[in-house]
């Protein structure tokens, strides 16, 4: 696993929301900072409570220009389901091939209990509107993603 670093320039990907629309990083750009959080899979515990946490400072997020886009491997369908439920204001893409993990370099082998297997490790980047990646989140707890994420874009 590679991870991009500060610095590095951002993949440039193009896939569809919760809705089927397709929806381009570069397109989202033009309009401030975006904020691409990777999770592994829609309506799990820890993914459900930090996709909630970030729902819920949206209007702190839209203060900063800041787009949120958060990625899983999980079909669109599945997406949707998990969006209507959790009643979430930001875009949710599926990358069911993981390329754009892969871009990211957050796709890789992971362990729990005991089994080894190849998955998403929970990350986030803040991409700058120059398109390179201005900020890597990789030390936070699903329940406290959004706090570092304010602190960060705080900074």
């Amino acid at each position: 696993m590679n991870t991009l670093q500060v610095g590095d320039n951002a993949p440039q990907f193009s896939l569809n929301n919760q809705a089927g629309e397709t929806i381009s990083l570069k397109e989202v750009l033009t309009k401030g900072p975006v904020l691409v959080y990777f999770y592994p899979k829609a309506s799990t515990p820890g993914c459900t409570v930090q996709a909630q946490c970030l729902r819920d400072i949206k209007a702190q997020l839209d203060g900063l220009n800041v787009t949120v886009l958060g990625i899983s491997p999980d079909p669109v369908a599945k997406l949707a389901k998990f969006s209507d439920k959790q009643q979430l204001n930001f875009a949710l893409l599926s990358d069911e091939d993981h390329a754009v993990a892969d871009g990211f370099g957050v796709w890789g082998e992971k362990k729990f209990m005991g089994k080894i297997y190849d998955g998403i490790h929970r990350l986030s980047f803040v991409v700058g509107t120059d398109g390179n990646v201005s900020h890597v989140l990789n030390k936070f707890k699903t329940k406290d993603h959004h706090e570092v994420v304010l602190a960060t874009l705080a900074d």
